[in-house]
């Protein structure tokens, strides 16, 4: 029975992943359309840089940590079950590393969470710069798969996000490094999580009720980054039957505190990290703003402090969102919201 389940979890999303993913082996050469670009691998990647903690995270889930030579753009602790193995590892840079650091530790694949710090107009470096030196790059499908990156920045999603893009993440980099049976396990594991995580809620979903994702602000008065409707939040949301209280496509645009509190949200989700990039990158400064701004403070959201505190990868495209699910059907339960 136990197979059996694992099975129809695995087979839900199959459609949406590479025929090759389900290989008993990878044939070499390997050719991946990723990302609208075409790169061939001659074998497995012995020296990997990882840009983007949640890049990191998939490769460590798959049993990567020791081909990982450095990592870069982190905004909270790893999972702790990989504490012990990142501790090993090169930081290039909280944030964006240099194409020099890179290029330095003699990496044959670089592998990015995010198009705009490897890509086009990339802040690291454009793809054609690595692959004029010899090195692979792949990209997250998650930040290109109808989504535009054009401009830099977070982009334009055009549809909803879904886990079958992270899913599909895993199955690309188990074909490239020949680990077939460890991707199929991650996505099974990930799938049956989630699965899980939708069942707990069932009959106590949040139906229609408003809510607003607060990512971090330049300016802590400023404009706030607020999850668009097709982001990583919006797929929570769906999930537990909730409203998005942001209607543009945009991943991550930049919001008037007027025009949230004009939406009026029953409940404002905040995003903890560790980074302090921007001045709202600290929740305590976060909710300081909102029960001192004059406006703001008269909501019953901020009123009544429902609150809820998710760690700033649940509201990325990461193996996390399943965390954000659990994490918000939790705290609205608490409030006494659910239906």
């Amino acid at each position: 029975m136990k197979l059996g389940l694992i099975a129809a979890l695995f087979a839900v999303s199959a459609t949406a992943l590479p025929a090759t993913a389900f290989a008993a082996s990878t044939s070499y050469p390997l050719t991946l359309e990723n990302c609208g670009q075409k790169v061939t691998f001659d074998k497995a990647p012995a020296k990997i840089v990882s840009i983007g903690q949640g890049m990191t995270e998939v490769l460590y889930s798959l049993g990567l940590a020791d081909k990982v030579v450095g990592t870069a753009v982190w905004v909270g602790p790893v999972l702790p079950q990989y504490a012990e193995a990142n501790a090993k590892i090169k930081r290039l840079a909280d944030n964006d590393p240099s194409f020099e650091s890179i290029v330095g530790l003699e990496p044959d694949l670089v592998a990015a969470e995010f198009e705009w710090h490897v890509g086009p107009m990339g802040s690291v470096a454009k793809r054609e710069q690595f692959s004029d030196i010899g090195v692979n790059t792949y990209l997250s499908p998650a930040d290109c798969v109808a989504k535009t990156n054009l401009e830099g920045g977070d982009g334009v999603r055009k549809e909803l996000f879904t886990m079958d893009l992270i899913y599909r993440e895993i199955a690309e980099l188990a074909q490239i490094f020949d680990i077939r049976d460890r991707g199929t396990k991650l996505i099974a594991d990930l799938k049956a999580r989630e699965a899980a995580a939708v069942a707990s809620i069932k009959g106590a979903e949040a139906k229609n009720l408003p809510i607003v994702f607060w990512f971090s602000s330049k300016e802590t008065k400023g404009d706030a980054f607020i999850a668009g409707k097709n982001s990583a939040p919006a797929y929570i949301l769906k999930a537990i039957g909730a409203k998005n209280v942001v209607t543009t496509e945009e991943e991550w645009p930049l919001v008037g505190w007027e025009t949230i509190a004009e939406a009026d949200p029953a409940v404002i989700v905040i995003a903890t990290m560790d980074r302090r990039r921007y001045a709202a990158d600290d929740p305590a400064v976060k909710v300081s703003f909102l029960e001192s701004d004059p406006v703001v403070s008269q909501l019953d959201a901020v009123k009544n402090k429902r609150f809820v505190m998710m760690d700033a990868q649940s509201m990325n495209p990461t193996i996390r969102t399943i965390d954000g699910i659990e994490t918000l059907a939790k705290g609205i339960q608490s409030f006494g919201l659910a239906n």
